[in-house]
């Protein structure tokens, strides 16, 4: 899947010359993965605001007020403070540990947010981002964690999946290899939340068949809402479980 003006081509379509009369109604970057440019402004900012709550820096902001807040930890989630199983995921310990979260999330975004669509891809970043956090309790309940690493990790295996599904192995090889890379980074590099990551991937990858299920006609003529219900199911097991074992 390759990014035209003419919208997502395979590699070889891609490459194949297309008469294309610009205009001012050309779609752009921003239009076509909306949601991804959002998410991306929205940690930015919350990036910021650590700096200015007490943050060290832009290298080393974990003495930010709201990563104690707003982090993810077992004991504070049990005592009732739901909401930082999302809101953890927006926090990030300083400018490299965000840089590389955002940085794979527009690569991946821009490709893969118009090639399933946006209110899929949404869902599929919130519900990697919910497994994310139930995996980081699971293993790691006791410890404060944050990042977007999850979400991130779930759009990752969802691109290979759904570069899979439809033919684009070129594509998928590539992510495969990424993917391989980045969890010998995670099991490699102390202080890393395993759980976290592995939570998220694995849901990435389980939307993704749910949504190339739904193209291949599997899931019934309105596959669309099916694929909704069955990622919401997946997203409300991941809070309940996330819930269960801190």
């Amino acid at each position: 899947m390759t990014p035209t003006p003419v919208g997502m081509r395979c590699p070889e379509c891609a490459s194949q010359r297309t008469k294309v009369v610009r205009g001012v109604g050309e779609a752009s970057l921003s239009t076509t993965a909306p949601a991804t440019f959002v998410l991306i402004a929205i940690n930015v900012a919350v990036f910021l605001a650590e700096i200015a709550t007490g943050g060290g820096g832009f290298y080393n902001v974990s003495g930010s007020s709201l990563i104690y807040h707003y982090g993810l930890f077992g004991p504070f989630v049990s005592e009732g403070e739901w909401y930082r199983l999302v809101t953890s995921a927006f926090l990030h310990e300083g400018l490299l540990h965000i840089a590389g979260n955002m940085l794979l999330l527009f690569f991946l975004g821009r490709i893969l947010e118009p090639g399933i669509g946006t209110p899929r891809f949404v869902a599929l970043y919130v519900v990697s981002l919910l497994a994310g956090s139930f995996g980081a309790l699971l293993l790691s309940p006791d410890t404060l964690s944050y990042g977007a690493s999850g979400a991130v990790f779930g759009v990752l295996g969802a691109m290979f999946v759904v570069a899979r599904g439809r033919g684009v192995d070129a594509l998928a090889s590539s992510v495969g290899v990424l993917i391989l890379l980045n969890l010998a980074f995670s099991f490699g590099v102390p202080g890393i939340s395993i759980g976290a990551h592995l939570g998220g991937l694995a849901t990435g990858v389980l939307c993704a068949l749910l949504i190339i299920a739904g193209e291949r006609g599997m899931l019934g003529a309105r596959h669309f809402p099916a694929e909704m219900i069955a990622m919401t199911a997946i997203g409300i097991i991941s809070i309940v479980g996330a819930l269960a074992v801190a």
